[in-house]
C-alpha cells in the first residue's frame, strides 16, 4: 500500500507541470467541523463532533482556440471528525462534471446541485450547519435538494441586466441504468437574478414515476434583498406534491431569515421557516439563531442555537441535513441543538 501510495505522489509530481500548461488546474478544499450538544426531547441528549460536508476537489479550466472554454471539476466528501464515515472507498461524491461554456452559454454533464437544489442559494445563511433550512424543506419522501447522476444541464447567457435560464435533465436518478425502472427522469427548470442588492431564484422540478421516492413535484421560490451594506433579508417558499397523496401528503414551506454586518468580520442571522403538511397534526416549525466571525477570508468561527418545534405527527430535527453527527428525532417531541463551528476554505 506504501509503494502504491508513493508511485502515485512520485507520478502526480512529474505530471503535474505537463497539465498546468494545458489548463488552469486548482486543487481546493473545505475543512467545516463543529462540537455540538444535541437534545431530541426524549431519551438523547449528547456531546458529539460532526464534520459538515468537508471536501477535498479538483478544477481545471482551458480557453480554446475557437474562443469557447472547457471545464471540470472532481469533489469528494471528507470526513474530518472521523477521518473516513464507512469501510467503502468512494471518489467523486460531490459535485462532479465535465462541461464547455462561451458566447452561447454554459452546458456540463455529470453529478451536481440541481436547479432546484441551488434555488435556496438567496436564504442558505445557515448552509451545512446547525439549523440548515433542508431540515424543512427536504424530508421524507418529499426530497427535492438532490445531487442527482447523469444530469445534462444548461444555463444561458446573463440577459436583461442580471436574468439566466437553467435548464437540466437527468437522464436516470441513480447512478446506473436500471432496466425495470425506465421511467426514473428528473427535469428541472429555473429561473435566477443576481445583480446590485438583488438575488433572486425560482425552480420547478419534477421526477418521474419510477424515481426513488415515488413521482413528485417541487416549486421553490426564494428571493434576498440588501436593504443596507449590513443588512441582508430574504424569504423562501415552497410547494411540494406527491403522486401518492395517501402516504405522502403536500406540504409547503415558508419563512424569512436574515443576516447582518455587526462588525467589519462578524455577522448575526437568524431565521424562522414553517412546514405546513396537508396531514393532521403533521406540521413544525424551524428557529436558528448564529453569530459568525471571521478571522480571516478563509477561516471563520460560529456559534448557532436551532431548534424545531414539532407538532404530535412530526419528528424532524435541525440537524440531519450536511452533518455526519446526526440523530433521528422523536415523534412530537422538540429538538433542540448547540453548535460551536469552524470552518477552513483552502
Amino acid at each position: 500500500m506504501k509503494k502504491t501510495l508513493c508511485a502515485l505522489a512520485v507520478g502526480a509530481t512529474l505530471f503535474t507541470p505537463a497539465l498546468a500548461m494545458a489548463a488552469d488546474v486548482k486543487v481546493y478544499g473545505r475543512a467545516h467541523v463543529s462540537l455540538d450538544y444535541l437534545d431530541d426531547g426524549a431519551d438523547y441528549n449528547e456531546v458529539g463532533l460532526s464534520s459538515n460536508s468537508s471536501r477535498l476537489g479538483f478544477k481545471a479550466e482551458q480557453k480554446l482556440e475557437n474562443g469557447m472554454t472547457v471545464f471540470g471539476q472532481i469533489e469528494q466528501e471528507i470526513n474530518f471528525a472521523s477521518g473516513s464515515a464507512n469501510d467503502d472507498l468512494e471518489f467523486a461524491t460531490r459535485d462532479t462534471f465535465v462541461g464547455l461554456k462561451g458566447d452561447f452559454g454554459q452546458a456540463r454533464v455529470g453529478r451536481f446541485d440541481s436547479p432546484f437544489k441551488v434555488a435556496r442559494g438567496p436564504v442558505n445563511f445557515f448552509g451545512d450547519q446547525l439549523g440548515d433550512i433542508r431540515n424543512v424543506t427536504r424530508a421524507g419522501n418529499l426530497r427535492f435538494d438532490e445531487r442527482n447522476a447523469n444530469t445534462i444541464e444548461y444555463k444561458s447567457p446573463k440577459f436583461g441586466g442580471g436574468f439566466n435560464v437553467i435548464g437540466a435533465l437527468s437522464l436516470h436518478e441513480d447512478n446506473s441504468v436500471d432496466n425495470e425502472a425506465n421511467k426514473d427522469k428528473a427535469y428541472d427548470l429555473a429561473l435566477t437574478y443576481k445583480e446590485g442588492p438583488v438575488d433572486f431564484a425560482a425552480a420547478y422540478e419534477h421526477y418521474e414515476e419510477d424515481a426513488n421516492r415515488g413521482e413528485r413535484d417541487g416549486f421553490r421560490v426564494a428571493a434576498a434583498y440588501k436593504i443596507t451594506p449590513e443588512l441582508n433579508f430574504g424569504g423562501l417558499y415552497q410547494y411540494l406534491t406527491h403522486d401518492n397523496d395517501a402516504d405522502n401528503p403536500d406540504a409547503q414551506v415558508f419563512g424569512v431569515a436574515a443576516d447582518y454586518k455587526v462588525a467589519p468580520k462578524t455577522y448575526l442571522r437568524g431565521q424562522v421557516f414553517h412546514r405546513d403538511v396537508d396531514a393532521d397534526d403533521a406540521n413544525a416549525t424551524l428557529l436558528a439563531v448564529g453569530l459568525e466571525h471571521r478571522l480571516d477570508k478563509a477561516v471563520r468561527v460560529y456559534g448557532n442555537l436551532a431548534t424545531v418545534l414539532n407538532d404530535e405527527n412530526s419528528n424532524l430535527t435541525p440537524w440531519s441535513q450536511g452533518r455526519s453527527n446526526s440523530v433521528g428525532g422523536t415523534r412530537g417531541e422538540d429538538a433542540f441543538g448547540l453548535s460551536l463551528g469552524f470552518r477552513y476554505d483552502f
